[in-house]
């Protein structure tokens, strides 16, 4: 079997220490180099949270972002990315330690190699973009998300198989497909829910999309979050409100709350992004017209 859950937390361990560096190194006076505030970590505290109960961090928090108008739109998909890259490290951990199912290694590793491609090239791509252009993907994308979130909670796919890895031409699917959310990861729309769907659709055993999305996630935001770094596109103050305040929130919703009925929560979740979702796209429109 693939790595003992003592290699890939030490891989994890490395790669974390290994952006910590990079990104205090960047950030030294940068602007923006201040405490955050008291909103940005509530932010991160609230996100984090609820990310390790299975709501899902990325699409809330560009809710927050741009309801509060916390985040510069064209900053949103770097910070994302940057500030909760160490809350879903942790999370990574907990999830290898806790959950015991063995995917079958070439799977694993070629699922997780594909998703930091996409999140590599995404990353490069997204830097680049104008306001208007990062408006109008965010608002589409989220509004793909919301109809992933509706079909989870009303049971629209299906439960998944009893595979634990995949061959031929459903490991060519499932490496595409993976790879395609790396890259959407870098436009702020998270990979947690339509990599379920992914496995569940392929036939794997619904369980084996933990180690799957933890690997993705906690590899391949490193990978988005330097490019993201060095262009200087996120913002610095927010993503240390979700680096500082979203680590201990994902300790406390693991080890001390561990569940709670959440339902409303999500279908709460589901009306704020699509209002996010829309007021992306209205702002684009008018982005459009001023230019």
């Amino acid at each position: 079997m693939l790595a003992p859950k003592p290699i890939l937390i030490a891989l994890l361990g490395v790669a974390a220490v290994a952006f910590v560096v990079f990104w205090v190194y960047q950030a030294r006076g940068a602007p923006g180099a201040r405490r955050p505030t008291w909103r940005q970590l509530a932010i991160g505290f609230v996100t984090n949270f609820f990310d390790m109960l299975g709501i899902g961090s990325f699409a809330p928090t560009t809710a927050l972002y741009k309801l509060g108008r916390v985040v510069a739109d064209e900053n949103i998909p770097g910070t994302l990315n940057v500030g909760h890259m160490i809350p879903t490290f942790v999370e990574a951990v907990i999830s290898i330690l806790v959950i015991a199912v063995d995917v079958e290694p070439t799977t694993l590793i070629l699922l997780i190699a594909a998703s930091v491609a996409g999140a590599w090239l995404g990353a490069g791509v997204v830097a680049g973009w104008s306001r208007r252009r990062i408006q109008l993907g965010m608002g589409m994308l989220l509004l793909g998300a919301v109809a992933v979130m509706i079909a989870r909670q009303t049971g629209l796919v299906p439960s998944g198989g009893e595979a634990l890895g995949l061959s031929g031409a459903r490991l060519a699917i499932g490496i595409a497909c993976n790879f395609v959310l790396g890259a959407f990861m870098t436009l702020g729309v998270g990979l947690f829910a339509p990599c379920m769907i992914m496995v569940a659709l392929l036939g794997m055993k619904e369980t084996a999309a933990f180690p799957i999305m933890m690997g993705s996630c906690a590899f391949l935001m490193p990978a988005a979050s330097v490019r993201f770094v060095r262009s200087r596109r996120y913002d610095l103050r927010a993503s240390l409100g979700l680096t500082l305040a979203g680590t201990p929130a994902v300790l406390l919703a693991a080890f001390v709350i561990k569940s709670l009925p959440l339902r409303t929560v999500k279908w709460l979740v589901v009306v704020v992004v699509v209002y996010t979702a829309l007021a992306m796209l209205r702002s684009a429109v008018r982005e459009g017209r001023s230019g």
